[in-house]
């Protein structure tokens, strides 16, 4: 159907200018593997696994099977004192995958509710241990954590908080760590930036004091900012700080997770093991919508143990936590994982793609690439007055092209389905580079 057979107008669609948009709209409608297609027929190579969630391509079988298979037998069961089996396979499986003692996982719908819901145990553990005066939360500047209050709150970037007023109130930010002086086209870790994590203890702990921080919220490596990687240490720094003033530690891995740093997890490729992990996007391939927390054992006993008898630990959850359609196509996704060694093939292809976009440096207007495992960004110096504009005219003239990138200011970012190859990571990058060039002439 072409757009101009449909009303644009009732739809407000989110994250988009939306006059622009349905001035000269970009309509998908089918999508398998690798590509999507267009409603004139064109077929687009997806350079951001849509938006960091098909990890593992497109439309896959297995996974559209076990969904229309699920569709048939049971389309929906009560989360609240019912249960089904597929929501405790998946929780089984899913931490089995996890490092340590994080055995149980609380399943949500997105990744801002799994933030949302992190936040709230991380609330629940330390009243539930006698310290409910722990209620300051950390996140990070150029943090992204969702879209609900709380993370908003916890959340670094601006025009994700300026319109929505007073949010959480006991809420501080870590610096980031983006240093375009210290560590520009670096690959991997950067060598700069350790140090940063110490303003917890010197600047945060001494403002707040230890005893009323709950805890501290990051990416691995922060995604939506800009595909921001840590600092070798830095990580490692955060849990020393928070293991030695009892605060936790909470991964937002809605993006990392599943693969895509070359790792089931950041926490694997980072080597640091939090309290709290988030999850959501590719735990079902983006089939249906999930999202998960998962928690310490220690932190699961404390809450719960200490609930009087016979009474809701916990007083939270969502009509569709562990819905049945998503938990099928989360079995069926983790099955093709597993089965075509994604994650490996991921940390196989990173320096493949690695190579790929640093050839990039020398394109006119860029002023950093940066990478790891299975993503990179392309920084491009701003338009005065116009920030935002060279990045998303890029995007355009990719798209165009057959070529599907994201942007996010002025950085274009690349996360390709894990089931990549090299041909498409030329056409994607070559295609990338040849657009850099002509706005560069232009």
């Amino acid at each position: 159907m072409p757009p101009s057979d449909l009303s644009l107008q009732a739809h407000w669609m989110p994250f988009t200018p939306n006059r622009q948009f349905k001035e000269n709209p970009r309509l998908v409608v089918g999508a398998k593997d690798m590509h999507y297609t267009t409603h004139d027929g064109r077929q687009v190579l997806d350079g951001t696994s849509g938006l960091w969630c098909a990890n593992a391509g497109h439309c896959r079988t297995k996974i559209v099977e076990a969904v229309k298979r699920q569709a048939e037998t049971m389309d929906y069961a009560p989360g609240f004192n019912l249960g089904h089996p597929g929501s405790f396979r998946v929780a089984e499986r899913v931490t089995q995958m996890l490092p340590g003692d994080l055995d149980h996982l609380f399943f949500c719908n997105s990744g801002s509710e799994a933030v949302d819901t992190a936040l709230k145990i991380a609330l629940a553990y330390h009243r539930a241990r006698g310290e409910g005066n722990r209620n300051v939360l950390i996140g990070r500047e150029r943090g992204y954590h969702g879209v609900g209050f709380g993370g908003i709150s916890v959340g670094g970037i601006p025009a994700n908080r300026k319109m929505y007023g007073s949010m959480l109130p006991r809420v501080d930010h870590l610096p980031h760590t983006h240093n375009l002086k210290e560590n520009a086209f670096t690959r991997g870790q950067p060598n700069w930036g350790a140090h940063l994590a110490d303003e917890l203890e010197t600047r945060i702990i001494a403002l707040h004091d230890a005893s009323n921080i709950a805890a501290v919220i990051v990416e691995p490596m922060a995604g939506s900012a800009g595909v921001l990687v840590p600092p070798k240490g830095y990580l490692q720094r955060l849990r020393e700080i928070c293991d030695k003033y009892g605060l936790l530690l909470i991964f937002d891995e809605v993006i990392t997770g599943f693969g895509r740093t070359g790792s089931a997890f950041a926490t694997h490729t980072f080597g640091v093991t939090p309290d709290i992990i988030t999850m959501a996007k590719g735990i079902t391939n983006a089939m249906v919508p999930m999202g998960a927390v998962a928690v310490r054992k220690g932190i699961y006993d404390t809450i719960v143990g200490n609930a009087p008898p016979d009474t809701i630990e916990l007083f939270h959850g969502y009509t569709y936590s562990g819905h049945p359609l998503a938990t099928a196509a989360a079995e069926a996704t983790l099955d093709v994982y597993e089965e075509e060694g994604l994650f490996e093939r991921a940390k196989e292809m990173a320096p493949y793609l690695e190579q790929a976009v640093h050839a990039l440096r020398e394109m006119p207007n860029v002023i950093d690439i940066r990478n790891i495992g299975m993503v990179a960004a392309i920084e491009l110096d701003p338009k005065a007055g116009k920030p935002g504009e060279r990045a998303f005219k890029t995007y355009l003239k990719c798209y165009e092209k057959g070529v599907l990138i994201r942007t996010t200011g002025d950085i274009i970012a690349l996360s390709p389905p894990l089931i990549i190859n090299k041909a498409q990571i030329d056409e994607l990058v070559g295609t990338l580079g040849g657009v850099l060039r002509e706005a560069g002439r232009d």
